[in-house]
């Protein structure tokens, strides 16, 4: 077994230490040692963005990212959105808009929206589209999603 190493990372806005092992993925170290089991190990290889945190403010699929790479990193969890309990309006416009069912892919596309809403408050459909792309939905569609994104932007105007 390697030798744990100690990583230091402001997650969800406070300073947090953990230990982990060279080979573990950020995922692994959020759900199973940090117990921020929001973000969802849907395909373990990187193509479906159910595991999407922001690491420095970018987007990223966190079963590809090794947790020692999070050293003085700056890491945002689905769980990091909601401030006091109280749902933002990007997750009211998801509820309202019906865009979520089983719920796997949703923390996903929380936070791949909110890093694109963060540096384009006003996207077309076209660039919600794109930036979406690498977040898979087997059960809504994606117009409903579409959809709760522009409702989110139309609420930032």
């Amino acid at each position: 077994m390697a030798k744990k190493q100690l990583i230091t990372a402001i997650i969800n806005g406070e300073e947090r230490e953990f230990a982990c092992e060279p080979r573990q993925s950020l995922l692994e170290v959020l759900r199973d040692s940090l117990q921020l089991t929001g973000a969802k190990e849907g395909c373990n290889n990187g193509n479906c963005g159910a595991c999407t945190v922001l690491l420095n403010g970018e987007p990223v699929v966190s079963c590809l990212v090794l947790a020692v790479e999070a050293e003085g990193a700056k890491i945002e969890t689905v769980e990091g959105i909601a401030a006091g309990g109280q749902l933002q309006p990007l997750q009211q416009c998801f509820l309202e808009g019906a865009a979520l069912q089983c719920g796997v892919c949703t923390p996903g596309f929380l936070m791949t929206t909110k890093a694109l809403l963060e540096r384009n408050p006003h996207p077309t459909e076209e660039e919600i589209r794109f930036q979406l792309a690498g977040n898979l939905c087997r059960c809504t569609g994606y117009d409903k999603i579409v959809r709760a994104v522009q409702a989110a932007a139309e609420g930032a105007k």
